[in-house]
């Protein structure tokens, strides 16, 4: 069993990997975080409830608003996602967001459980560094950080040179991965390669006759209308393959220990993961995973969703 507190700018991949957190029998979910990143904060909280009540564990999973903002920089929205959830008028959900921050929520979890926890981090890294603002001994606390951000030395979905994640706060990445955690990172890189579903596979999902199917189709709806609006088909899966990972390690094929670090100065290259493989040259920070079961990785989903209740209006 994988105890986990998921942090989150939450759109449409990230609701779904929050669905891996809430519902996988090998996943134990013991808290949300929303950082600032893909849309509105306001609005993240709230996607994050709402995934939390489609997947029927309302009130039993709590949602911390963490930073709102960048450490020092202004704050830039991602333009694939809509509002994050499909653009769809759901229910408004009945759970509320909880008094206590982001950052102070992972400290006080990982301190009653230190070498238990493992943290999900598929959003900006702001709340991860304000954390240790309050800890400076939490990467020796923390079970392992996974991470969703950069690109292996590759182009990026934001600028040229950087990864959304990244480029939004390179300064709290750059803080994180020079802290000490016990790190593993899937890149963009990756994503592109990998964990990008075409057209044939969003219709598989189409067929699967529950709620959460047809939850995931309303979410993936913007995604997948940018993507072709750049001609481009599919939709990306970033953040659902690095929960995945977590609680199916073996979909990991192919994994390099490397020495990262991102940039924060320079405005060309601003929140580029500079990945230094050269084994004489470097003292590896962070595991990179070079390669999945892509397969398996949709087979796993799947029947993530497959397990939903039957399909019905899903408010």
């Amino acid at each position: 069993m994988h105890r986990m507190i998921i942090d989150t700018d939450t759109a449409a991949d990230d609701s779904f990997a929050l669905l891996v957190g809430l519902l996988h029998p090998e996943a134990q979910l013991e808290a949300v975080t929303i950082v600032n990143g893909n849309v509105g904060f306001d609005q993240e909280v709230q996607n994050a409830l709402i995934t939390i009540e489609a997947a029927g564990r309302g009130g039993e999973v709590p949602v911390h608003p963490g930073a709102r903002v960048p450490l020092v920089r202004e704050w830039r929205p991602a333009s694939a996602h809509g509002d994050g959830k499909g653009n769809h008028d759901f229910s408004a959900p009945v759970q509320q967001p909880s008094a206590e921050g982001a950052a102070e929520a992972i400290v006080r979890i990982v301190n009653e459980s230190p070498g238990e926890i493992e943290v999900l981090a598929i959003g900006p890294l702001t709340n991860i560094a304000t954390a240790l603002f309050l800890d400076r001994d939490l990467p020796k606390k923390v079970k392992h950080l996974w991470i969703m951000g950069g690109c292996d030395n590759s182009v990026g979905n934001i600028t040229a040179a950087a990864e959304y994640n990244f480029y939004v706060d390179p300064d709290a990445a750059d803080i994180v991965l020079g802290a000490g955690f016990d790190t593993t990172i899937v890149t963009w890189t990756l994503t592109l390669a990998q964990a990008w579903w075409d057209e044939k596979q969003i219709a598989t999902i189409g067929e699967i006759p529950t709620s959460l199917a047809e939850f995931f189709l309303i979410l993936d709806a913007p995604t997948t209308a940018h993507n072709a609006s750049v001609g481009v088909a599919g939709s990306s899966h970033p953040d659902s393959l690095t929960a995945m990972l977590i609680v199916e390690p073996d979909l990991i094929r192919r994994s390099s220990e490397v020495f990262v670090a991102v940039e924060t100065r320079s405005e060309l290259t601003l929140g580029y993961s500079l990945m230094d493989r050269r084994a004489d040259r470097s003292v590896p920070n962070a595991r990179i995973i070079d390669e999945i079961d892509a397969e398996g990785f949709f087979a796993s989903y799947c029947r993530l969703l497959a397990a939903g209740a039957a399909s019905d209006d899903v408010g």
